[in-house]
């Protein structure tokens, strides 16, 4: 075992050895290309132009409807409009910060086909613009719940103002996606209930009619007219008697119409007041407009660009070129050794 890890170390010695014997052998090589490969690198990064980072931090709303959390009576849909947004509302901001929405509005606003560089009648325009717009422009949400938009641009104001419009056009967006469908509910809730109020008009000018007849109350009217009916019957009031089967004539005609009358407006009161306040809710949802967001940070110009980091580009650049050389010397070496055999 002993003789094992001696043989080891001998032969890890030896192609150490080896290895330095090489570089020893290869010096002037690997240094001229060493330097060369730093100055072309210097170069290179030198040329590449500047970007400035901007950043806008948003926290989502946890609030979409504006009647559920301010005006609806049930305590178990109210919610608080303060409150910060989870892990869903975030999701469901980052998908509408990368809608196509959004990024249309900013391409034109901006110009950024031309901003970009990219000519106008090239068949993929289109492509070639969206795959700038994702470089340069990027959401994400951080271990806090947050979102973050970063814009990279060519000019620190640009990359500012670009950051700040995404994070207003976010609302606007999320608004006349909601504000689609609450006016389709509102149409929907204000038709039932127009309806229904017409409806109940038509009963109650019904009603009105049955009350012309001199019925109010028919269970109080019967029960009274059934008193003074008897009295009279025991005075032998004939006059008195005659009134009274009058009035019980009206009232065996229209009681029964008056009761169901009656009975119905109450329950489709009920109803309509149902629908008013479903009414007034979908209005509101259609009509106000509440931020969709928290703002914790606006962007601001850069003072210090954040692309290119020249120094790793030099570095990465000169240590990929040594050691792209002493792979290529050592495979040349090696076949030279095997044609030697």
């Amino acid at each position: 075992m002993y003789n094992m890890n001696k043989q080891a170390t001998e032969k890890e010695d030896f192609n150490s050895l080896n290895l330095l014997y090489f570089i020893f052998k290869w010096r002037k090589q690997l240094i001229v290309l060493t330097i060369a490969a730093f100055a072309i690198s210097s170069i290179v990064s030198l040329t590449i132009r500047e970007k400035y980072k901007s950043t806008v931090i948003l926290f989502p709303a946890t609030t979409n409807s504006i009647s559920k959390a301010l005006l609806s009576e049930n305590n178990f849909q109210k919610t608080d409009v303060l409150q910060f947004g989870e892990e869903e509302e975030a999701e469901q901001m980052l998908q509408i910060l990368n809608s196509d929405e959004i990024r249309t509005k900013i391409c034109e606003k901006y110009n950024l086909m031309q901003h970009y560089g990219i000519d106008s009648t090239d068949k993929y325009k289109r492509t070639k613009l969206y795959e700038e717009f994702q470089s340069n422009i990027n959401f994400k949400r951080t271990e806090y719940m947050s979102v973050k938009i970063e814009v990279m641009d060519y000019n620190p104001d640009t990359a500012a103002i670009i950051a700040n419009d995404i994070a207003a056009l976010h609302d606007s967006t999320k608004i006349m996606i909601q504000r689609e469908r609450a006016n389709q509910a509102l149409k929907i809730v204000e038709r039932e209930y127009f309806l229904k109020l017409k409806e109940i008009q038509a009963m109650e000018d019904s009603l009105a009619v049955i009350n012309s007849y001199g019925v109010f109350d028919y269970e109080s009217q019967s029960e009274v007219t059934s008193e003074q009916y008897a009295i009279a019957i025991a005075k032998g009031d004939q006059r008195a008697i005659k009134s009274l089967e009058e009035k019980f004539k009206i009232l065996s005609k229209y009681g029964s119409a008056y009761v169901s009358l009656r009975d119905n407006m109450y329950m489709q009161r009920k109803q309509l007041n149902l629908l008013k306040s479903k009414y007034d809710e979908a209005k509101v949802d259609a009509e106000q407009i509440l931020p969709q967001k928290f703002v914790v940070s606006n962007a601001y110009p850069a003072e210090k660009k954040s692309y290119p980091v020249r120094w790793i580009i030099v570095v990465v650049s000169t240590m990929a070129t040594l050691l792209v050389a002493m792979i290529i010397i050592l495979l040349v070496e090696n076949i030279k050794q095997i044609k030697v055999k």
